[in-house]
């Protein structure tokens, strides 16, 4: 028997180099019902790599999804399979970064252009699995970025099987903008999400791109079916507190930062004992005080210690010292 499908209403986008396990395990003591996904991992890493390192997880983390990067339907179907093997609850297909690097692969946003290839691989990982297989994209790339193609690129996907597709409100421009500048210097263009949803009522519309509160999203659910978050997820870890009650109607985790940290203890201690160095763990809690009495002393200590070699669980904890009035906003 499958598990339910995971509820889209709120996610955390997959973040090369920020939603490791670490942040992850952290980010679920903040919300019990956010998807989240792993960092963008590649076909060829899977199939030719070291497949535990990339797909390991814990429990906890559930709900959980995997992106993929790849182009080869036959590569992208046996790491769907694998996605399905390990137990994850979606397989998502990146067709929305824009590097240089992932571009020379045919991997990503220049996918766009090609909505037959995107397509042949949905079909193949669904013949390869029963988990959802997601497609999160842009809604165009430089040179094919009009609303006919965005629309004939949804209906084709969707026509191979795709259900649920994550949708980048910007285009990307492949040639002169770094990542970063791609998630900033194109406009947003919310409206065109929000038209997709009316041209497709059957499909599932999941909004993303520069949504930094809670309350944000919640507005969005009047238009779609979910909203994505990003960056502002992780730099301020703590608005997740906010993703339960105003989303789901259901009460956060914990009730203060102080909590949330001292839940995250026993696993930082687990992952120590394996051998993973503290600043694995601890680079991703840095803003959790953001404006909080001793939110820049707790930051600078852990900058200061957390990477010494022989850095303990101890050295989290004297962090937590230097944060005042429990965690209060300044």
């Amino acid at each position: 028997m499958q598990p339910p499908e995971p509820d889209r209403r709120f996610s955390i986008a997959p973040m090369m180099d920020h939603t490791t396990r670490d942040y992850r395990y952290f980010a679920r003591g903040l919300s019990r019902h956010a998807l989240l996904y792993t960092e963008m991992v590649t076909t060829g890493a899977l199939i030719h790599g070291d497949a535990a390192r990339f797909l390991a997880y814990s429990d906890r983390e559930h709900p959980l999804a995997l992106q993929l990067g790849g182009s080869d339907p036959q590569a992208l179907a046996q790491c769907a399979a694998m996605a399905e093997a390990w137990g994850y609850d979606e397989v998502n297909l990146n067709v929305g970064c824009p590097s240089d690097r992932v571009q020379n692969n045919q991997i990503g946003a220049c996918l766009m252009a090609n909505p037959e290839l995107v397509a042949a691989g949905v079909e193949a990982m669904q013949r390869h699995c029963r988990i959802p297989v997601t497609v999160k994209h842009r809604i165009g790339i430089n040179g094919n970025d009009s609303w006919e193609e965005l629309v004939h690129f949804v209906a084709r996907v969707a026509e191979a099987g795709c259900r649920t597709f994550i949708v980048h409100a910007r285009i990307a421009i492949l040639e002169g903008l770094s990542p970063k500048e791609n998630r900033e210097v194109p406009p947003l263009r919310y409206d065109w999400v929000h038209a997709l949803k009316r041209q497709f009522p059957d499909l599932e519309i999941i909004i993303n791109g520069g949504f930094d509160t809670i309350g944000a999203c919640r507005e969005q659910l009047e238009h779609v079916d979910g909203v994505m978050v990003g960056r502002a997820a992780y730099h301020s870890p703590w608005l997740l507190a906010d993703v339960d009650p105003l989303i789901y109607g259901t009460p956060a985790p914990v009730q203060s930062r102080d909590a949330a940290l001292d839940a995250f203890l026993p696993y930082v201690q687990q992952r120590l004992a394996a051998g993973v160095p503290l600043k694995t763990m601890t680079r991703h809690i840095m803003n959790l005080f953001h404006g909080c009495h001793g939110g820049r002393r707790f930051r600078r200590y852990l900058s200061e210690n957390a990477h010494k070699p022989d850095a303990g669980i101890e050295v989290l904890q004297d962090a937590m010292g230097q944060v005042s009035d429990n965690g209060a906003l300044l």
